[in-house]
């Protein structure tokens, strides 16, 4: 693998996350960011590194314009507008990451990258992402495989209300990964179980939690280890009643078959907070060298300033799953074309990134990270 010459980054969607991923790539790389969305807010206008424009993804003309004008984009767009972003990416030669949790849209992305000469690496965020980097690692270790356990939750520190939830994050991705179907691996065969079930409870440093069925949250590492695993499953962590609660509104009222007025009531009930953290659990068993053992991997992650500007848990560890993968293709270290799965990416390289200390308590030994350049003006 050679390296990949980047000379400017465009990133889709100016939200939270997306702003996020701007300030990151600056910070580390140095390069110049094109920040887009049809409402790009006010920035720094002294940022020499990050600009902000006015664009219309669904608008293929000027879409297109912003693309070959990039060497990579990252979309951070909602997953509905996945296909379309990568469909035109993949015309124009663009290499393409995005965080989409949606099934669909990756199996549509995958298609789409049979005949495209630059790279598409759709699911590269926190979960699918990181999760599945940090799957493929355990995996790796064990003469044979049993079971593979991967749990992840974007968590407020404070929940007080019914739900025992705020929201950290999109809502259309909580309602998306809450209503599709799940990919699993059991007793050795590829099978579909339905969200919100496999309800199970735990816990870690004496807090209580409980787990269940999401979608996506698996990537494609269930493709990547079939054959290799007896069992193998991704759950979301949350507060002990959030299940109830949800499957209440989901179930009993049937919200499940109305999706829409669904995210109207959260939206209008449900608050977001900025008091957040992130868990990473994993937990895998099997052989190794003739015994029976089981190895866990348990990180928490919180918020902390960058350039300037105060950004919560949930923001730091999806923006650096992308920004991570994006030097490791930068380096040479990922294929230049095609579909690239998260779990293709070594776990040890993704912690050597600039980017990689922010889930530095997964407990990998890896380098120590390169000292943070010095920062440029913050902006909103």
């Amino acid at each position: 693998m050679t390296k990949v010459k980047i000379e400017n980054v465009l990133v889709l969607g100016a939200g939270k996350v997306g702003g996020t991923v701007a300030d990151m790539i600056a910070e580390y790389h140095r390069l110049p960011v094109t920040l887009a969305d049809v409402r790009p807010g006010r920035g720094d206008e002294s940022d020499p590194l990050v600009r902000r424009i006015a664009l219309d993804v669904e608008n293929n003309e000027d879409l297109r314009t912003a693309l070959r004008a990039h060497s990579v984009v990252i979309n951070c767009l909602p997953f509905f507008l996945a296909q379309r972003v990568a469909t035109e990416a993949a015309a124009c030669g663009v290499h393409y990451f995005d965080l989409t949790e949606d099934v669909a849209a990756t199996k549509a992305i995958r298609e789409i990258s049979k005949t495209a000469t630059s790279v598409l690496m759709p699911q590269s965020g926190l979960a699918p992402g990181v999760i599945g980097m940090l799957g493929g690692y355990l995996a790796s270790r064990f003469d044979e495989l049993y079971d593979l356990r991967l749990r992840v939750g974007a968590l407020t520190r404070n929940a007080t209300n019914s739900l025992r939830y705020n929201f950290t994050w999109s809502i259309d991705g909580v309602i998306n990964e809450y209503c599709n179907p799940c990919d699993a691996i059991v007793n050795g065969q590829l099978v579909s179980v339905q969200p919100m079930e496999g309800h199970e409870t735990f816990t870690l440093d004496a807090e209580a939690f409980e787990a269940f069925n999401t979608s996506g949250g698996l990537g494609t590492l269930c493709e990547t280890l079939a054959g290799k695993v007896r069992n193998l499953d991704y759950k979301t962590i949350r507060y002990p009643g959030h299940c109830d609660a949800m499957n209440f509104l989901l179930h009993d009222l049937r919200l499940i078959e109305r999706r829409d007025l669904l995210r109207q009531v959260l939206e209008h009930a449900v608050p977001h907070s900025r008091e957040d953290v992130v868990i990473l659990f994993a937990s895998a068993s099997g052989r190794r060298d003739g015994r029976f053992e089981q190895e866990t991997r348990v990180g928490r992650v919180f918020g902390a300033p960058l350039r300037g500007k105060d950004r919560t848990a949930i923001e730091l560890t999806t923006a650096a799953g992308v920004v991570g993968v994006f030097e490791l293709l930068r380096q040479g270290k990922l294929p230049t074309r095609g579909f690239v799965g998260q779990e293709q990416a070594p776990l040890g390289q993704f912690l050597a990134t600039k980017v990689g200390h922010y889930y530095q308590g997964l407990g990998v030994a890896s380098p120590a990270p390169a000292p943070r350049p010095k920062s440029e003006p913050a902006h909103a």
